[in-house]
């Protein structure tokens, strides 16, 4: 999935998190007592940009593709069996209207803050930096997790078990800390190339699997019961964070109110599909061997071309997981460092935050963190799962604040207002499976609320600066 934090142009491919930079604490330009730009409405005449829809298709799908789907289908399968699919099915569901909700407060509101600006106009600038907080956190145990994938593939196709694992993890976060620290970027065009690398991936895993595929591997088709189809569907939210990334693109389609939701519609249905095909092929072709799977993608090629696959796998696995990992490094530290210039971080964490700066003291902070992260799942012997949850944990959360907000800023009786309905019935859903996992955003969301109490007096700041 794509991060389009501060100072990162958005990228295909990439896992979350997904940021912009918050807006200065204190008054916007636009609208009367600082709330921000007016909404853009379908009648307005619009700046336009250059993306059309099909292009914002093609981006779509690149944020919400990532790294999660070359092992959280095994992940899932674990813990639900073939009940599993449900899950997927229920996420591409879900997605539907999240997506739209997502799409229309884009299409009104086109701006680049996103999430953050819509909490802000709805709720207040606390609201803006515990969402800026919540996806600056979510980033270390998203990192460890993703260069575990990775190194999970490359284990599967040389042995050596979890010390290679943790080896290869522990050098991409290396190499990527050191890349960014040096001011080296990833363009756009890598970026998407990555994306297509990932598409190619799954979809020669999926055809080369098929003929192998057994019905009789269905059955059982809950073996831990129905209850664990909730635990399956919150792993499974790492795979289809992403609906929000494109809004903070809005303000670059030629037509918001036309194109946005067209490209919307057209992810949806082509992300659906290929998770499930992916999913399935999982479950039908490795059995209960799915489970017990660090390379599910590996083995499924396996079953097609032989040993060698895992091989390719491997390799299409470390591009795939050093250019996601680029994006999440580059865009956190950006972000980290626009929370230091705006307040809602110490400080010290603002160098860098302009554009064309590197900004290495939040990179040092997100580097430290991720490996805290990989040492502490390590230790424990715990695996990537508890990583995945506290991420999606994160991610929902935030899910929840930009619905929220969606009742506040879209019209009564507009189609995005009418999804947001049901988008938030789906998002405490996933709130409450994430069960103690939770608490996790919640500390965060604490931290983040008592940061800002606690530094509103030092900042001089009036009573417009804070609703």
């Amino acid at each position: 999935m794509a991060d389009t934090t501060s100072g990162a142009a958005p990228a295909a491919g990439a896992e979350p998190p997904h940021a912009a930079a918050p807006v200065r604490p204190g008054r916007t330009p636009g609208r009367p007592g600082g709330r921000g730009p007016e909404p853009a409405s379908p009648g307005r005449a619009h700046s336009p940009g250059g993306l059309t829809a099909a292009q914002g298709t093609a981006m779509y799908v690149g944020a919400v593709l990532g790294t999660g789907v070359i092992t959280l289908p095994a992940l899932a399968a674990d813990t639900a069996g073939p009940a599993s699919l449900v899950a997927w099915a229920a996420l591409v569901l879900v997605s539907v209207p999240l997506a739209a909700t997502f799409a229309a407060l884009g299409a009104r509101h086109p701006d680049s803050g996103g999430v953050s600006t819509y909490a802000r106009l709805a709720f207040g600038e606390r609201a803006a930096t515990v969402v800026g907080w919540c996806f600056f956190l979510a980033i270390p145990p998203g990192a460890a997790a993703a260069a575990l994938f990775g190194g999970a593939y490359v284990s599967a196709a040389l042995g050596g078990g979890t010390a290679t694992t943790t080896a290869t993890a522990a050098g991409l976060m290396a190499a990527v800390t050191a890349a960014n620290a040096a001011g080296l970027k990833v363009t756009g065009r890598l970026q998407l190339a990555l994306a297509v690398l990932l598409v190619v991936l799954l979809l020669t895993a999926v055809l080369l699997s098929f003929p192998h595929a057994r019905t009789d591997n269905l059955r059982p088709f809950a073996p831990h019961g129905w209850t664990a189809v909730a635990p399956a569907a919150a792993l499974l939210v790492w795979s289809f964070a992403g609906w929000e990334a494109i809004t903070h693109l809005a303000g670059e389609f030629r037509r918001p109110a036309r194109d946005l939701p067209r490209a919307t519609a057209a992810a949806v249905a082509l992300v659906g599909v290929l998770y499930l095909s992916v999913a399935f092929a999982v479950v039908t072709v490795l059995g209960p061997a799915a489970a017990d799977s660090d390379a599910p993608l590996g083995d499924l090629m396996a079953r097609g071309l032989g040993g060698p696959a895992r091989h390719l796998a491997a390799g299409a696995a470390l591009l795939l997981t050093l250019g996601v990992m680029n994006v999440y490094y580059a865009g956190a530290a950006k972000l980290g460092a626009a929370l230091g210039r705006d307040g809602a971080l110490p400080a010290k964490l603002a160098r860098g935050s302009e554009a064309g700066e590197v900004p290495r003291r939040s990179l040092a902070v997100i580097s430290a963190l991720a490996f805290a992260a990989l040492a502490a799942v390590t230790l424990t012997d715990t695996g990537t799962k508890p990583l995945v949850l506290f991420t999606t944990g994160s991610f929902t959360t935030v899910y929840a604040v930009g619905v929220a907000a969606a009742f506040r800023l879209l019209p009564r009786g507009s189609g995005g207002r009418k999804a947001a309905v049901p988008a938030l019935v789906a998002v405490g859903a996933l709130l409450v499976a994430s069960g103690p996992y939770l608490l996790w955003p919640l500390a965060v969301t604490a931290g983040a609320w008592l940061y800002t109490r606690r530094r509103r007096p030092a900042t001089g700041a009036g009573p417009s600066a804070h609703r």
